[in-house]
């Protein structure tokens, strides 16, 4: 009682693990899907690695903005004369440093911060305080250059800034919005006060570039989102799979040693499950035959003969399922030696030819002459055999016939042929037919029920041979069951090669 509880207690927890486990891989699935699709373009956990990112990027690339300044600076102080320029260079330096010491922070802080958005905001600000820089560099006059020329080196300079700061930041959103704000309103506001023409088209030609940026980097911040997204999603899923074959491979273990261990028993109570049928056959005949005196009651006989008869039926289950449980276990062992294939059809067919005249049913056999022996296990052919040839008697209804034959296949095997004209198999009853304890809806309507492992056994034993079986049926057609043993349990041999040719002797073959 108390492994059964076990046994018990144990599929109550499988059961409720794998639903839990189904549960919360539905929950993860959904998650994910519901990050992807988010309305405000990704969770709080998404923008926070896009904000490590872009630190991890503004660092490696913190030499880029100082090349440029000093490159801008000096080019404009050697046209311009003005050494307003080097206080300016100086000035946007400064602030770069301050801009690179705050994202070398942010780039600490960030991983294990909740307030990403106070961060996102601080970066901003570095980037206006930037901005503000390029601005002032936007108003510096140039008397020496020209006014035309002096808008061309502007532009010149505010062109490669605001395409370096677009690629640069394309993992913080709004960055070319807050870093140029400043410079349109600066240009903006001079346009606006000199009243010329080409400082109001440059304006506007900047201001047009500064938003075509800004869209361009919309979208690939964008698609940097959907990208964590679905590597995220990826990982999620990778995850569940790992997790849900980790459980599998584990289920199908526990089965398998549970399997293995119900085989194992099952083989090592061979002698304690028959001993106890011996005596109640051994018994129940003497009873039925009256070997130690008549019975006073003849009702006593009747009763001990269908003992008897039960008893066999009974011990014949019994080592059917001991049988397969043997092979299960390993423990299968064969007894090779010489056995003619012929012979052992020919026993079998003698066996079951009582049972075949009580229903009226007529065996033919059909069969080559000179068959040579075979490297087999005789007591498992005979099992084969039998099992077929009792399958066939047992589905064959009266006044029905039953072919057998045995002769070579195409690859220089043998192979047993066994065709009944009974009700047959539905074809999408084959595979049950062929699987353990499985069993056909002819079969569970005949009187004459089994266990439904006679054929797993079949196919076990010609397996160790080496061999296969074939099942051919149709529903009220009948079946053809085909043992196949290889070429290579063939023991022949080659006769002596008279003239220069040998002459092949006649045979039929089985494909």
């Amino acid at each position: 009682m108390g492994n059964g509880v076990s046994n018990s207690a144990d599929k109550n927890v499988v059961d409720l693990s794998r639903g839990h486990r189904s549960h919360a891989a539905a929950k993860a699935v959904r998650t994910t899907r519901e990050r992807l699709h988010s309305s405000h373009g990704g969770t709080p956990a998404f923008e926070k690695e896009l904000l490590v990112m872009h630190a991890q990027a503004s660092l490696h690339g913190a030499a880029i903005t100082p090349f440029i300044t000093i490159i801008s600076a000096g080019l404009s102080a050697y046209l311009s004369g003005n050494p307003l320029y080097i206080f300016w260079a100086l000035l946007t330096l400064s602030v770069h440093a301050m801009n690179i010491l705050l994202i070398r922070k942010a780039a600490k802080r960030i991983p294990t911060s909740s307030r990403q958005e106070r961060w996102r905001h601080a970066l901003l600000a570095g980037h206006i305080a930037m901005g503000c820089c390029w601005a002032a560099f936007g108003i510096e006059a140039c008397d020496a250059c020209g006014p035309t020329n002096t808008l061309l080196l502007k532009g010149a300079v505010l062109l490669v800034v605001l395409c370096t700061t677009a690629m640069t930041n394309i993992l913080l959103r709004q960055a070319v919005l807050s870093a140029f704000t400043p410079v349109i309103l600066t240009l903006s506001a001079q346009a606006i006060l000199s009243q010329r023409v080409e400082e109001l088209g440059f304006a506007l030609a900047f201001t047009a570039a500064v938003l075509f940026f800004i869209y361009i980097t919309g979208r690939l911040y964008l698609s940097n989102l959907k990208l964590i997204s679905y590597q995220s999603e990826k990982d999620d899923l990778i995850a569940e799979l790992e997790v849900a074959k980790s459980m599998s491979d584990e289920a199908r273990r526990r089965a398998e040693e549970a399997n293995m261990a119900k085989s194992r028993f099952l083989a090592s109570m061979s002698h304690e499950l028959r001993t106890p049928l011996n005596a109640i056959l051994g018994f129940s005949e003497v009873m039925a035959h009256e070997v130690l005196g008549p019975l006073n009651n003849p009702l006593y006989k009747e009763y001990s003969g269908d003992i008897h008869r039960s008893g066999q039926h009974l011990l014949n289950l019994i080592n059917e399922i001991l049988d397969l449980s043997r092979i299960e276990a390993g423990k299968y062992d064969l007894s090779e030696e010489s056995v003619s294939l012929l012979e052992v059809t020919d026993d079998c067919v003698g066996m079951v030819q009582l049972r075949a005249k009580a229903k009226d049913i007529a065996i033919s056999q059909q069969s080559e002459t000179s068959l040579p022996a075979l490297w087999a296990d005789e007591k498992a052919l005979r099992q084969v055999v039998l099992n077929l040839l009792s399958n066939a008697v047992k589905f064959t209804p009266p006044g029905g016939e039953i072919l057998v034959k045995v002769g070579w296949t195409v690859g220089g095997g043998q192979y047993v042929s066994i065709k009944d004209n009974g009700p047959g198999i539905a074809e999408e009853e084959i595979p049950v037919v062929l699987s353990a304890f499985g069993q056909g809806s002819i079969a569970i309507k005949s009187a004459e029920q089994g266990t439904g492992l006679g054929l797993p056994i079949v196919q076990a034993i010609l397996a160790k041979h080496g061999g296969e079986f074939k099942l051919k049926s149709k529903l009220r057609e009948g079946t053809e069951v085909i043992a196949i043993l290889p070429a290579k349990r063939v023991l022949q041999t080659l006769p002596a090669v008279e003239g220069t040719q040998a002459v092949e002797p006649k045979r039929r073959y089985f494909a």
